[in-house]
């Protein structure tokens, strides 16, 4: 993990969501490119879900001191959380065994620019912030 003036928490969540919507970009420009490809499977990112469950997993406990801490793999921390793509199971496929539905992809491609804007506004605003810490003004 960083060490320094980007080693909070937020500096990593931001870097990974935009990681994120840069590979879900990917993902729904090839669904959407392979609409008319017989027995092509469309495929989705997971990152949001999975970053919640991190953090919530890292959230501070109480530790009484008679109490041994045991490491337990099975979630990972949060700074390990990474996008994957996953093959999408919840739509129909046509006579064809596509399931692309290109309405739910634009959908998605628009949800996905939204998200991405979002993100990078909140990086920009963070650096504008620290700009003005640097340079002394207000």
């Amino acid at each position: 993990m960083p060490v320094g003036l980007f080693s909070d928490d937020n500096w990593w969540i931001l870097e990974r969501s935009l990681d994120a919507a840069a590979l879900r970009q990917r993902v729904i420009a090839n669904n959407i490119a392979n609409v008319d490809t017989p027995q092509f499977k469309a495929s989705t990112v997971e990152f949001e879900s999975e970053l919640r469950r991190a953090l919530a997993n890292d959230a501070p406990r109480g530790v009484f001191p008679f109490q041994r801490r045991i490491p337990f793999p099975a979630t990972p921390s949060a700074p390990d959380v990474a996008p994957r793509v996953v093959p999408r199971t919840d739509t129909i496929a046509r006579n064809d065994g596509n399931n692309v539905d290109i309405d739910y992809e634009m959908t998605a491609l628009a949800e996905n620019d939204l998200y991405y804007q979002s993100i990078a506004r909140v990086l920009n605003d963070n650096f504008s912030r620290l700009r003005t810490a640097i340079e002394g003004r207000s």
